[in-house]
């Protein structure tokens, strides 16, 4: 990861002091786990989970909290302070902070959605068709997660048919068995690729 962080890190910042960093796709794409990967390579990077901003009933209609708890402050070189939403208590939780570090991963379906687009340094996008991800998110959640699989397909559907993300992504990151392949995506700009490693150390370019 270490060539993509270098690179993340050297883009003009794009939210008040913060280099801003969406990373989108279907549910089940691998975000939650490339993210961290991610926020790992660039030394701990704060990483917000935008199922912490969403709720059982506002999946995708949280414009206003994520704009007003988190990128105004950025752009104020303020800290971030948002209520985390408990999906078992069905409820939110204590506050959280995240302090307006040089970069700031924000990760989840919705992360590249037109509001928040304006202030991305970088928009990157899971490359796995809708089916395929939606296999394996069922697969990971389980029987107990069925019901709310039945309306989140449809959901998610409704949400890209009028927000799409893929088009405006920066980079397509596909994930292979020891690794991920970071190429150009349709909103970016052409750039060398990058197949980052599972194992620790630089990668290696493709």
């Amino acid at each position: 990861m270490d060539q993509l962080a270098t690179r993340l890190r050297r883009l003009p910042p794009s939210c008040g002091p913060v280099r801003l960093i969406g990373v989108d796709g279907h549910a089940g794409s691998g975000k939650t786990t490339f993210a961290g990967l991610l926020s790992a390579a660039l030394g701990g990077a704060p990483l917000l989970h935008l199922d912490d901003i969403a709720t059982h009933e506002r999946l995708f209609d949280w414009t206003g909290r994520l704009l007003t708890q988190v990128v105004e402050p950025f752009g104020r070189g303020e800290s971030a302070r948002y209520l985390p939403y408990d999906w078992d208590a069905r409820g939110f939780g204590p506050a959280r902070t995240l302090p307006p570090a040089p970069v700031v991963l924000v990760e989840g379906v919705g992360a590249g959605r037109r509001a928040l687009r304006p202030h991305l340094a970088r928009l990157l996008w899971m490359e796995l068709p809708a089916g395929e991800a939606w296999a394996r998110g069922r697969a990971r959640d389980g029987e107990a997660q069925r019901d709310f699989w039945a309306g989140w397909v449809p959901a998610e559907r409704r949400h890209f048919a009028e927000d799409p993300s893929r088009p405006f992504a920066d980079h397509l990151v596909r994930q292979f068995p020891d690794g991920y392949e970071v190429l150009a995506g349709p909103g970016g700009t052409p750039d060398d690729p990058l197949f980052l490693t599972h194992r620790d150390g630089p990668s290696a370019v493709c």
